[in-house]
């Protein structure tokens, strides 16, 4: 199998097909996943699909499989969502990188961990539609096929809703640039009047540690500022507050940023080194919000640790 140094599958043979599937019953799940599976299959030039769910569904697939199950891969739906939405993109190119046929070609079902996540908010729940639209883009020149299977027991019905304007061929499909702009439209909670200003991204380290944040973090969490700043300076304000760990940092920014893919795009190496910007920043924190300010107004990039 081919792939490139940037994480990401080789030279694309098609293009990313990116489908949803609701389901409110367990015999629903499998009259939308063993279809798909077996289309996975019978698929020339691809490896052999990936079945992305909560366990009892695993079970469920390989009882009803039967001895095809033996063709299938199958991955705890825990085990492959367990960080942020860009977490997810992260783990989704290597995993391309690793696994995919000729130009990523590969059948993935994939039921997002609802239940896992007991207690999601709803900032949560968009970031999270924010990496499903964003895929389409992402991964557009890949010949990827992805079933993403919700379920309505646990997911409800706000995110289905929402989920839906991210996939094509639902019907009410919003393009990514214009959903992210309306998911981005929210404004921010103003920081607090008590929120300090720091002179550098550097000082984030001392500020953030005297706040109780272990040296690790401190020190993580100050590298995951200092990309920010590096790649989308200059920076004209830093503002800090919180409380360890949900320290937040706002930085207030002399140009706009103006990609809504920012921070989303693998870089060339896997490797956690200087120069990956937003990338670095989102893979680290836990929450990440760009705000572009009215034509010719900086942007605001606001970073809370955990």
């Amino acid at each position: 199998m081919s792939s490139s140094t940037n994480g990401r599958p080789g030279a694309a043979l098609g293009h990313f097909d990116h489908r949803m599937a609701v389901f409110g019953s367990d015999d629903a799940f499998l009259a939308a996943a063993l279809p798909f599976l077996a289309e996975g299959l019978a698929a020339a030039d691809e490896p052999p699909p990936v079945a992305i769910a909560a366990p009892a569904r695993l079970a469920a697939l390989r009882d009803t499989l039967g001895t095809d199950a033996k063709k299938v891969g199958f991955i705890d739906h825990a085990d492959w969502y367990t960080g942020t939405a860009a977490n997810a993109v992260a783990q989704g190119a290597g995993f391309l990188a690793a696994h995919a046929g000729p130009g990523g070609r590969i059948h993935l079902l994939m039921e997002p961990d609802w239940a896992g996540r007991a207690g999601r908010s709803a900032r949560e729940s968009t970031e999270w539609i924010r990496y499903e639209s964003l895929a389409n883009l992402l991964f557009a020149p890949f010949g990827t096929t992805a079933l993403c299977a919700y379920d309505t027991r646990t997911a409800g019905p706000a995110v289905v809703d929402a989920a839906r304007r991210a996939h094509p061929g639902t019907g009410v499909y919003e393009q990514p640039p214009v959903l992210v702009r309306e998911l981005d439209a929210v404004p921010l909670p103003p920081p607090p009047l008590s929120a300090a200003r720091l002179p550098a991204p550097e000082a984030v380290h001392a500020w953030s540690a005297g706040l109780g944040l272990p040296a690790a973090d401190a020190e993580l969490f100050t590298r995951a500022v200092v990309e920010a700043a590096t790649a989308h300076g200059p920076v004209a304000e830093i503002l800090a507050w919180g409380e360890a760990p949900a320290c937040l940092i706002e930085l207030r920014l002399c140009r706009a940023v103006d990609d809504p893919l920012a921070g989303f795009v693998p870089p060339p190496s896997a490797e956690p080194a200087p120069g990956q910007g937003l990338w670095l920043t989102r893979q680290v924190c836990a929450y990440v919000d760009v705000r572009d300010g009215a034509p010719g107004d900086g942007a605001k990039i606001r970073v809370q640790y955990a």
